[in-house]
């Protein structure tokens, strides 16, 4: 087992990953810039190292002065959490050169999940569902015409190195076709610097369901279910739920087993999440997050595994913890993310926080690094807060949602926690009515 983990991140999954590790008896290393001096991981941990200046390309994304860091501290591991460099392959390898424990999978496995081609490619040989569309990069008009042709209108185009909902065009008939595959190359080209793109079927009502998976170096695999995460604003998730109300048992028994067996056959270690649009019934692969998800707390929630743990284990060469059979789902749980930021049209809110206070009571759990005087700096996310609740029913869950919402005190800024309380009262959202499309159209309403 490692002794001193590093967490290369910041905000609420830096606070995250230190109560894990000393729950584990684990010594830890913040890292920060100069606008998180004052951070509450940075408070907590058992050393700190500043890595430079407020832009994340000068600090979270310094490889070379987080490396620095972890050989000056002595820590033996280094923990990436999400965003930054949790998916840079080059990171993890340069990591394992130095004897130091990457907690995430290894650099092959990162590099041929991160392009979006291969990583199709690689999924649908192991067996997995894939959306109909292009086998590999499209490079010219007459090739994407007959891609489209075949598969039929309406269609999408994305990069194949993209993310974050960028470099993505959907094309609805032939007459869109040019123009929108040279607009999405451009797009491509400035935010990734690589024009390469791929076109796959349009979906016209999915749902975005997600199944979490977890793999140790021993060739076992496990999943933890699968989550909702289909309320999205320009393909950034909102709010996510576990179980998602149009899975059943035997649907997610299946699924769960399909997607386990590849990445076991993969010969995937870590926590991962495959990403799947799902309609009328059939599930279709979009992507695979070779890292810890926002939204990991609604699993841990209803499986009561911690998923940051097993993590650190397997990365130490630890067998998983458990089996499939030894998985339970227990009830339902939801995840807001509060965002400083206005809550319909997502002006963002830095600022000093004067009164924080986080509801409490029963099944309620509050992941975030804010506390009373803290500034939210510009320069990063602008999520400041995850409130996971969860309930014996979906039901009961969303009235405890409810409740703790109105408890949840974030004066100084502006926040998204309206946005969630308006959620609470739509009739649709109550049912579980919705796909990915769905809260756009909310929030166009309320616009109005």
């Amino acid at each position: 087992m490692v002794q001193k983990v590093l967490i290369a991140n910041r905000g609420e999954i830096a606070l995250r990953i230190h109560r894990a590790c000393h729950e584990m008896g684990l010594k830890t290393v913040a890292v920060h810039s100069t606008a998180d001096a004052d951070a509450m991981h940075v408070r907590l941990a058992d050393e700190s190292v500043c890595i430079g200046p407020p832009a994340s390309a000068d600090s979270y994304l310094n490889i070379a002065s987080i490396m620095t860091a972890a050989e000056i501290t002595g820590a033996d591991a280094i923990h990436p959490g999400y965003g930054f460099l949790s998916e840079n392959a080059d990171f993890a390898d340069i990591v394992k050169e130095h004897d130091i424990a990457f907690i995430g999978p290894n650099g092959d496995h990162i590099r041929q999940m991160g392009d979006k081609i291969t990583a199709k490619e690689t999924v649908k040989k192991l067996g997995i569902p894939v959306v109909p569309g292009s086998e590999g990069g499209i490079t010219n008009d007459d090739e994407a015409k007959r891609v489209c042709e075949e598969i039929g209108y309406p269609v999408i185009i994305k990069a194949s190195a993209g993310g974050g909902g960028r470099g993505m065009q959907i094309v609805r008939g032939a007459d869109e076709l040019s123009v929108k595959l040279n607009t999405c190359r451009t797009e491509a080209k400035a935010a990734f610097g690589d024009d390469a793109v791929y076109i796959e079927k349009f979906l016209t009502k999915p749902r975005h369901i997600e199944f979490q998976i977890i793999g140790d170096s021993h060739g076992n695999c496990i999943h933890l279910g699968e989550r909702d995460c289909s309320l999205q604003r320009r393909h950034q998730k909102v709010l996510e739920e576990a179980p998602s109300p149009v899975i059943d048992s035997e649907t997610r028994e299946r699924m769960g087993g399909i997607v386990a067996k590849a990445m076991a056959d993969f010969g995937y270690c870590g926590a991962g999440t495959i990403e799947f649009l799902y309609e009328d019934g059939e599930f279709y692969f979009i992507e695979m997050n070779t890292r810890v998800q926002v939204e990991h707390p609604v699993t841990e929630m209803i499986t009561g595994i911690d998923i940051v743990r097993e993590q650190i284990r397997v990365a130490a060469g630890e067998k998983l913890s458990y089996t499939q059979d030894m998985v339970r789902f227990h009830g339902h749980a939801i995840e807001c993310r509060v965002n400083a930021e206005h809550p319909f049209n997502f002006m963002p809110s830095p600022g000093t926080v004067t009164q924080y206070h986080p509801p409490g009571g029963l099944n309620v759990r509050c992941d975030s690094a804010v506390y009373a005087g803290y500034r939210i700096p510009p320069y990063y996310d602008s999520m400041v807060a995850k409130l996971i609740v969860s309930g014996y029913t979906r039901e009961g869950c969303l009235l405890r949602l409810r409740r703790s919402l109105e408890e949840y005190v974030i004066d100084g800024i502006t926040t998204t926690i309206p946005l969630h309380q308006a959620l609470m009262d739509d009739e649709d959202f109550q049912k579980g009515d919705y796909d990915i499309h769905w809260l756009e159209k909310f929030l166009e309403d309320k616009q109005d």
